[in-house]
C-alpha cells in the first residue's frame, strides 16, 4: 500500500501505479477475509453468514463506486461480468480440478448446490431483461434497471431467509477450515477490518484513476481490465479458501463459496451500485453487451450440467477452466 500511494503521489507511470495497486489489493483482500471470518466465528451462524455477505465484496464495491463516479460505467459492467465468470468458472473449476487429483471423485450436496445455482440463474435473468430491452428497443433502460435491481435485492433477502432460517439444515454455513491457526482477538480483527476497509477505499480510488491511461498505453480496453485483472485480484481470498477446502475433500464448501460470491455480486452488490449511481448522477444501466450476456448464461448452463449428478472429478474442473479461457480470449478481441 505505501508503495502504490507514493507512486501515485509522484505521478509515476500509470502502468507502474496500476500494477503496484493491484498487487497491494491481494494481501489486503486476504487480511479483510481473515478479519471477517474471525469476527463471524464469534457470532451464531446466522449473524456470521449475514456479516460475511455484507463485507465479502467490499473491495469490488469500492472499485465500482469510484469507477461510477469517474464515468467508467463500462468498467463496472465488465467487472460484474468478470466476477461471475471468475467465481463460476475459474474458482470452482480450479477447486474441482486440483481437488480431483487428490480424490478420484468428490461428492457434494446436490440439493444445496442446485438451489444456489438456481438463484444465480434468477440473477442472470434479471440482468438479461434490461439487456434485451436496451439492445432491441434502443431506448434508455435506467429506470428499468432501477426496478430490476430492486427486485433482485428482494429475492436476495428472501434467499437469506430461506438458507439461514427456514431451511438452514440443508446448507453448510461454517466456512472456517479445520486446524486453522488461532483466531485474532476481537479487538485486533475489528481494527484490521476498519483500517483495511479504509485502505481498500484509498487503493480503489488510485486503481480507478489509472485504468484509462493504462488501457491506452497497453492497447487493451478498459472493459477487459475490469473483466479479467480486477475480477481476479479482488476475489483472491475466495480462490485460496476454495482450493484449500477442495484439498480437504470439502468440495461442498468450494462450490458454496463460488456460487455465493457470484450470487452476492448480482443480487447484493448490483442493486447497491445502481442506487449509488443514481445518487452520483451517473445512472448505471444494466444493459450489457450481447457477449457479456452470452458469457454469463453459458457459465450458468455448464455449471448446472456438471453439478447435476452430485459428484465431480478433475476433468470437469478442466472443462470449466477451458470455458473460462475461451470466453476471456474472445473478450480480448471483442471489447
Amino acid at each position: 500500500m505505501p508503495v502504490s500511494i507514493v507512486l501515485d503521489l509522484m505521478e509515476a507511470a500509470p502502468v507502474l501505479v496500476f500494477v503496484s495497486t493491484l498487487v497491494a489489493i491481494v494481501p489486503l483482500a486476504l487480511l479483510l477475509s481473515k478479519a471477517t471470518e474471525d469476527l463471524s466465528a464469534r457470532t451464531n451462524p446466522t449473524v456470521g453468514s449475514l456479516f460475511n455477505a455484507t463485507t465479502g465484496n467490499i473491495i469490488e464495491i469500492f472499485i465500482a463506486v469510484f469507477a461510477i463516479r469517474a464515468g467508467l460505467l463500462q468498467v463496472v459492467k465488465a467487472s460484474i461480468t468478470g466476477s461471475i465468470l471468475v467465481n463460476v468458472l475459474f474458482l470452482i473449476g480450479l477447486s474441482v480440478f486440483i481437488g480431483g487429483f487428490k480424490y478420484k471423485e468428490q461428492e457434494f450436496n446436490r440439493k444445496a448446490v442446485g438451489i444456489a445455482s438456481s438463484m444465480l440463474l434468477v440473477a442472470i435473468i434479471g440482468l438479461a431483461i434490461p439487456t434485451v430491452f436496451g439492445l432491441t428497443s434502443h431506448q434508455p433502460a435506467e429506470s428499468m434497471s432501477l426496478a430490476i435491481s430492486t427486485s433482485l435485492g428482494v429475492i436476495y433477502v428472501l434467499s437469506l431467509v430461506f438458507t439461514l432460517f427456514t431451511h438452514k439444515g440443508a446448507f453448510v454455513v461454517d466456512r472456517i477450515p479445520e486446524n486453522e491457526a488461532s483466531p485474532w482477538s476481537t479487538r485486533k480483527a475489528f481494527v484490521v477490518l476498519i483500517v483495511g476497509t479504509l485502505g481498500a477505499a484509498l487503493l480503489s480510488e488510485i486503481l480507478v484513476g489509472a485504468i484509462e491511461p493504462v488501457a491506452q498505453s497497453l492497447g487493451i480496453s478498459e472493459a477487459f481490465i475490469g473483466l479479467v485483472l480486477i475480477a481476479i485480484a479482488t476475489n483472491i481470498a475466495e480462490k485460496i479458501a476454495a482450493v484449500t477446502y477442495a484439498l480437504k475433500n470439502k468440495i461442498d464448501l468450494s462450490l458454496n463459496i463460488g456460487l455465493n460470491s457470484a450470487t452476492q455480486i448480482t443480487l447484493f452488490a448490483v442493486p447497491i451500485l445502481v442506487l449509488i449511481s443514481f445518487q452520483l448522477g451517473q445512472p448505471l444501466s444494466l444493459v450489457f453487451s450481447v457477449y457479456d450476456l452470452v458469457a454469463m448464461v453459458v457459465s450458468v448452463i455448464i455449471l448446472n450440467h456438471i453439478c447435476a449428478d452430485g459428484d465431480c472429478n478433475w476433468l470437469e474442473g478442466a472443462q470449466l477452466l477451458t470455458v473460462y479461457l475461451l470466453l476471456i480470449s474472445a473478450f480480448y478481441f471483442i471489447q
